[in-house]
This record gives C-alpha cells, structure tokens and sequence, in this order.
C-alpha cells in the first residue's frame, strides 16, 4: 500500500504550521520527517493517521482519502503517536495479546515482549510501567498486528543504546517486509539508516 500527501496545509489559529507539502511513500520505503521541536512534525503524522484534519490537500492511501473511522484504514495504518494511551486494568501481555486478536494476527506474542524488553513485566499494568516501558508498549502493539503502513512519532525516544540499534534492524526488516514506513526523529544515525528519503519541516 502506498500512502500519499498532496498539497497539504495546517494551521493553528490562522498561524501556518506547514504548507504545500506533497510526498508518497510507497510499500518497502521509509520517509523520515525531520525538524526542530514545534515544526509541525507530530502534527503531520496526526493529519497522515487521520486524527487530525488538514486544512489544505490531501492525504491518501492507495488512492483513497484517508479516513479514520474506516475499518479498512484501521486494518491498514498501525501508528504510535504522541498521545498513546492504554487501558489502566489490562495488563502489557492481555493488552498485546487482545490487540493480535482484534486483527486476526498470528503474532508470537512472547517474542514481541522479550524483542522490546518488556518480558519482566509482561504482567504488569501499565499505570505501573515507566515512561520508557510505555513507550516499548507503544512500540509492542505495533509489531503484534498485521500493518500495510507504519506511522511512527520519534520512535527512539527513551531507548538506549541497545534499544536503537534494535529499532534500526526493526525498522529495515519492516521495509524489507513491504511495508510503508513513515516516522518522525531527531536520530540522524537512525534516519540516515532507514530513510529512503526526508521530509524537512
């Protein structure tokens, strides 16, 4: 599935956050959107996803205009955005476990939790995770369902050195897969690694 920005504009009262901004990224390439802090980055990726609405242009996957409330965008588009939120009472494997089968996945989930570090506190409840193990299950609940489109904000955030070099291979074997990947960062090794092109704001 390729997904396609055409155009596109946003603005915060009256004030332009980005302009005329068009790219495609098609299955097995990655677009990386780089930019100083408040250049509209996870703006756009909100806008790509469908939480937000542009306000000039369009966003498309395979053609079509990007809804959210669409099963087949959601069957599509697995995203990890600023904004994560988790249900308090279902622990990280019940909540990765439940996510496999929302999607009729046939993830191993045990090996998505040991390959993001979350194995020791696979029973926990996510109130009681760190910001960095919040993050990982962010991460987890992308890998545990069927994707045609990755959409990822600042995805190395709160890893550490083992950590990226992680998401690095992740991401390749993601391209390698055929999936479309788009992802904001401020990791220049990891956008030089992965990118097959940048989108600055």
């Amino acid at each position: 599935m390729s997904l396609g920005v055409g155009d596109a504009g946003f603005s915060y009262g009256g004030v332009p956050v980005f302009a005329g901004l068009s790219f495609t990224v098609g299955p097995g390439e990655a677009v990386a959107v780089v930019g100083a802090n408040g250049s509209g980055k996870s703006t756009l990726l909100r806008c790509l996803v469908g939480a937000e609405a542009l306000d000039a242009g369009s966003v498309l996957l395979d053609g079509a205009e990007v809804d959210e409330s669409s099963g087949a965008v959601r069957a599509a588009v697995a995203s990890l955005l600023d904004d994560a939120d988790y249900f308090p009472d279902v622990s990280v494997v019940e909540r990765l476990r439940l996510l496999a089968w929302l999607h009729g996945s046939s993830a191993d989930v045990p090996a998505v939790l040991g390959e993001v570090g979350l194995t020791p506190v696979a029973d926990q409840l996510p109130p009681t995770l760190s910001s960095g193990q919040r993050h990982r299950l962010g991460l987890a609940s992308c890998f545990v369902r069927p994707r045609s489109v990755l959409v990822l904000d600042e995805p190395e955030q709160r890893l550490d050195a083992a950590g990226r070099t992680w998401l690095r291979s992740r991401l390749l074997a993601e391209k390698a897969a055929g999936v479309a990947v788009v992802f904001a960062s401020h990791d220049h090794e990891l956008v030089e690694a992965v990118a097959c092109r940048t989108v600055a704001l």
